[in-house]
């Protein structure tokens, strides 16, 4: 009892001893259930991600963060973000099968660690206030186990939690709002040989409350009410007559800016439409390349982030060289009040958008567009080509394919110039975009990035699924054979 009553009485004298500076840093913290101060460390993570994200995937794990700190007169883990926020030691759910990560931050400044004997899961001892670490393991167990920290002392003075592993697929959450998510094989198709033509293009702005994530919607701005906007679609010489229609209920003048337009704002000087009236702009598609459109009335990164951009294809004369399937990619972010995985209604926060800190990286508008929703899917031996955007406002991608070689990449998204080839990650600005190929040559399921890998874990993954046995001479388990 005396070890534990010192225990108790050092936690909480360091715990003073930084009080100012955590209030400093308190935008992260958890819902006021500890005694202790909360650090501004890694504010992260979902406690329930997408089923789809998760069933064994090392690249998309079922993530839950833990932070340490005192509750009713305990030493204890708090749980941080999504379901378990402000939790006491919270039972952890995971499914069988799923890969599952769980993040420690130290909060109070008492050296700590977490293990999950079962499992033979053990994370690093972090120290200092702020200092944290992981642990991973795959749910090949059910039942339920107990995680603690093996801290002399610290499980009895109430370190301890359990993790259920339920057996079984995680059940599909239900919608609480609209999906705003683009298919990505929502484009149309190619043009190949044909003469310059006027080609009509028709975009609504759609302002309205989308899904999220399970249990998160958030209040998107659209073109045509998904995101990315449609696909367009010309060849070089076409003259391209875009109409714009601003929604009679939205609340928003909105416009669009297309970079393969030459002339005062790519179109935007002339297309600021207030709701329910419809403006147009006529302009040249001058130089064959895939480029990025969007939303150009102020502010505009606000407009930008909250959903409104695309893509335009001026395909050179003749066409591009033919694959067997194409796909429409882009990557954006949100700049949300609460953070990441928090459930409810996530509101736009200004004053993280101009500061550059969002809250999520997304492909296709939403956590989980091209993994449960709508995973890219070829056969073995097709040819696949890519086209990629980043909305942003702010972040350059560095896309890449995980377990994939691309061919061909169009550098720049310039279609004038010849490919190179062989390449593994394209660094992708905003409002900027890519065009790549390659050959599917084995089955297996291929998993879509950005290879600044943190934002995997702020939801930025996608699936390319191609079935069939993925053990063969290009890539088995074991020794080579000989």
């Amino acid at each position: 009892m005396r070890m534990l009553n010192a225990l108790l009485f050092a936690v909480t004298l360091v715990g003073c001893t930084h009080q100012a500076w955590a209030q400093q840093h308190s935008h992260s913290s958890p819902p006021v259930v500890a005694q202790a101060p909360q650090a501004g460390a890694p504010a992260q993570t979902s406690a329930s991600p997408p089923a789809a994200m998760a069933h064994g995937d090392m690249h998309a794990p079922t993530i839950f963060t833990l932070r340490s700190g005192i509750a009713q007169g305990r030493m204890v883990y708090l749980g941080v973000g999504g379901d378990i926020d402000g939790k006491v030691n919270p039972m952890l759910v995971v499914h069988e099968g799923e890969t599952v990560q769980i993040n420690l931050i130290n909060g109070e400044g008492a050296e700590h660690d977490i293990v999950i004997d079962q499992y033979a899961a053990r994370s690093d001892r972090v120290l200092g206030i702020g200092a944290s670490s992981t642990l991973a393991f795959k749910a090949d167990k059910t039942g339920e186990f107990i995680y603690f920290c093996s801290i002399a002392g610290h499980r009895e003075a109430g370190m301890e939690g359990r993790i259920q592993v339920t057996p079984g697929a995680r059940a599909t959450v239900a919608a609480i709002a609209p999906e705003i998510v683009r298919d990505p094989t929502d484009l149309p198709s190619p043009i190949r040989a044909r003469p310059p033509q006027i080609v009509r293009v028709d975009l609504e702005t759609v302002e309205l409350k989308g899904q999220l994530d399970d249990k998160i919607t958030y209040n998107f701005w659209t073109f045509n009410g998904k995101v990315p906007g449609p696909f367009v679609r010309v060849r070089v010489g076409d003259t391209v007559e875009v109409h714009l229609k601003n929604d009679e209920t939205s609340l928003m003048y909105h416009s669009v800016d297309f970079h393969a337009a030459t002339g005062p704002g790519g179109g935007a000087e002339f297309t600021q439409t207030e709701p329910g009236q419809e403006k147009v702009v006529t302009f040249k598609a001058l130089l064959p390349g895939l480029f990025v459109y969007h939303c150009a009335t102020p502010s505009v990164p606000h407009h930008i982030t909250n959903g409104m951009y695309g893509l335009i294809l001026v395909e050179p004369e003749g066409g591009l060289p033919q694959v067997d399937r194409e796909f429409y990619v882009m990557q954006g972010e949100l700049y949300t009040a609460k953070r990441f995985g928090m459930p409810g209604h996530q509101e736009m926060d200004y004053e993280k958008l101009i500061s550059e800190r969002p809250e999520y990286f997304l492909f296709n508008g939403a956590v989980g567009a091209l993994t449960k929703s709508h995973p890219l899917r070829a056969r073995p031996g097709e040819t696949v080509r890519i086209f990629f955007g980043v909305g942003g406002p702010n972040f350059t991608s560095s896309f890449h394919v995980i377990g994939e070689i691309f061919d061909h990449v169009y550098e720049g998204a310039s279609l004038g110039a010849m490919p190179i080839t062989g390449v593994q990650t394209v660094s992708v600005p905003p409002g900027g975009a890519t065009v790549v190929d390659f050959k599917i040559d084995r089955p297996g399921r291929y998993v879509l990035v950005d290879h600044a890998l943190s934002r995997i874990e702020r939801g930025l993954a996608g699936y390319l699924v191609v079935d069939g046995s993925s053990d063969d001479d290009l890539m088995h388990s074991g020794l080579a054979k000989r």
